[in-house]
């Protein structure tokens, strides 16, 4: 399944800082209490290299007070982890990590998958795997270890559910009962809305592949082009009069709630 990967490229130090900086810092919030365990999330970063887990992209929210203690999500790839597609489709297995300094987080581990064709990142939804985290006062290497080897033990299982995905052929109806229930992820629809009652949106234009290797009428293929204009916000709606264009997820918080709402609505149509 796996296969080793020249090409994949970490981000240094340097470039984690700059784009990160709160991962490095030293000292929590100052409105921590006594007993709060500071564990910097750069002790993270150098324990989980020691596991061949290195750093691809680095983000945190903006923050007005107390910047450098805010949430901040780190993604990691190992190069000896690559799933190569019969049909082409190179897919990376990611570990997103989750933190804060501000006593209201502990570490939080999801898994993700990278699509090489798209330079596309979708978010497996906790229900595949659970919620991994550990706690700041019980952080140690050997729990990061073990934490990490149930994320790629169940991998098979994610792999599975991709697979899943591209034998699931989809009739025309059912593409389009797909597409509303992943836009309601995005306008956040309450259950006894319908996003087409609220919002003029044209399905058939909201459905159009963007790219040649996204064509086809499987699960997988009809996802990934929903997933990509959806957090990418590349498709226009009507609301009441106005024509508006989406606006593109750059809130990392947004993005992860998105994307394991877009997974889990996806499974919904998998044989």
């Amino acid at each position: 399944m796996a296969t080793y990967s020249k090409d994949m490229k970490f981000m240094s130090t340097e470039e984690i800082k700059k784009a990160c900086p709160s991962a490095y810092t030293t000292k929590p919030s100052q409105d921590v209490s006594k007993y709060y365990t500071h564990i910097p999330t750069y002790q993270i970063i150098e324990d989980m290299e020691k596991l061949g887990w290195g750093v691809v992209d680095a983000k945190e929210v903006k923050a007005r007070k107390y910047v450098g203690t805010q949430k901040h999500m780190l993604t990691f790839r190992n190069t000896d982890i690559v799933v190569e597609g019969k049909d082409g489709d190179t897919v990376y297995p990611q570990v997103i990590v989750t933190n804060s300094h501000d006593g209201k987080n502990s570490f939080k581990f999801q898994c993700g998958l990278y699509r090489l064709v798209c330079s596309n990142g979708l978010v497996v939804a906790d229900a595949e795997f659970g919620k991994l985290r550990i706690t700041h006062m019980g952080y140690n290497f050997e729990t990061l270890q073990e934490t990490i080897k149930n994320i790629v033990e169940q991998l098979p299982l994610t792999i599975e559910s991709m697979n899943k995905f591209k034998n699931t052929e989809l009739a025309e109806k059912q593409k389009y009962d797909l597409a509303r229930k992943a836009l309601e992820t995005r306008f956040d629809v309450q259950k006894e809305q319908k996003v087409d009652k609220i919002y003029q949106i044209d399905l058939d234009e909201f459905l159009k592949p963007v790219r040649k290797e996204d064509e086809g009428d499987n699960l997988w293929s009809v996802f990934n082009v929903i997933q990509e204009k959806i957090v990418e916000g590349d498709f226009e709606y009507i609301s009441g009069t106005r024509l508006r264009k989406a606006r593109k997820i750059k809130n990392f918080r947004q993005d992860l709630k998105v994307n394991e709402k877009l997974f889990s609505v996806a499974k919904e149509f998998a044989i």
